[in-house]
Order: structure tokens, then sequence, then C-alpha cells
């Protein structure tokens, strides 16, 4: 009786555990609207848009790439897999939304406030603004 009871136990941690990976899979992240109403002190700057290319290519790239398609090398081990920067989705989204996330990060999504300052995480706003599709 108890290798069934056993089963049974194990069988439900794999239903529970599939069921999880699967909310996360399809699960989005949506800054709070507050969020929207940041404005970005860099909009138009181009000289930003050079820093936060170098900083994309250095933090963003390994799991986004470099072209912010979400297919960086580091992006296989990740659930949910990192998003795609030159989609509609993430360039739908307002400038402040964006600083937004990079800030306060998410799961495997580190924040960067306390590694890159506000003018660079608006840099690379700047930045993935040119990943457009």
């Amino acid at each position: 009786m108890k290798p069934f009871i056993l089963s049974r136990i194990l069988l439900l941690l794999l239903i529970s555990f599939s069921f999880l990976a699967s909310a996360q899979k399809k699960s989005s992240w949506i800054a709070p609207t507050s969020a929207n109403s940041l404005k970005n002190p860099l909009a138009g700057n181009s000289a930003s848009i050079k820093e936060g290319k170098s900083i994309y290519l250095t933090a963003c790239a390994p799991c986004h790439g470099e072209k912010g398609r979400g297919d960086g090398p580091a992006s296989a081990a990740l659930v949910p897999k990192p998003a795609d920067h030159s989609s509609s989705a993430i360039q739908g989204q307002s400038d402040g939304a964006i600083f937004w996330k990079l800030t306060e990060g998410k799961g495997a999504m580190a924040s960067y406030k306390a590694v890159y300052s506000d003018n660079q995480r608006w840099a690379l706003v700047n930045y993935i603004r040119t990943l457009k599709k």
C-alpha cells in the first residue's frame, strides 16, 4: 500500500509543478499604471543611445540577445523566456514602464536600481527603442 500512496504523491507533485511552469510561461509582466507617467529625461538624446548600447551588450544581451529578440545564450535555461525587445509588445510600452521594469526587476530579470544610475537606465530605454522590428 505504501508504494501506491508514494506514487500518488509523486504524481500530484508532478502535476503541480507542470501547472506552475505553464502558468509562469503565460503570465505577462505589466508595470503599474503610475510608471506610465515617468518622463524620459534623455528622450531624443542620441549620445545616450550609444551608452545604452554599451550597457545592453554587457548586461542584457546574454539573455535577450544582441538584437533583443530574447534569444541570448542564457535564454535556453530561463522560464519564462526573456522578452523580445524588438516586439510590438515591448515597443508599445511607455518609456516609463520599461524604465520601471529595468529598475525593479522580476524573477530572472535582475533589478538594475543599485547597478545603474537613473540616466544609465534611461539610456537603456533609448537603446531598446532602436531594436524595433
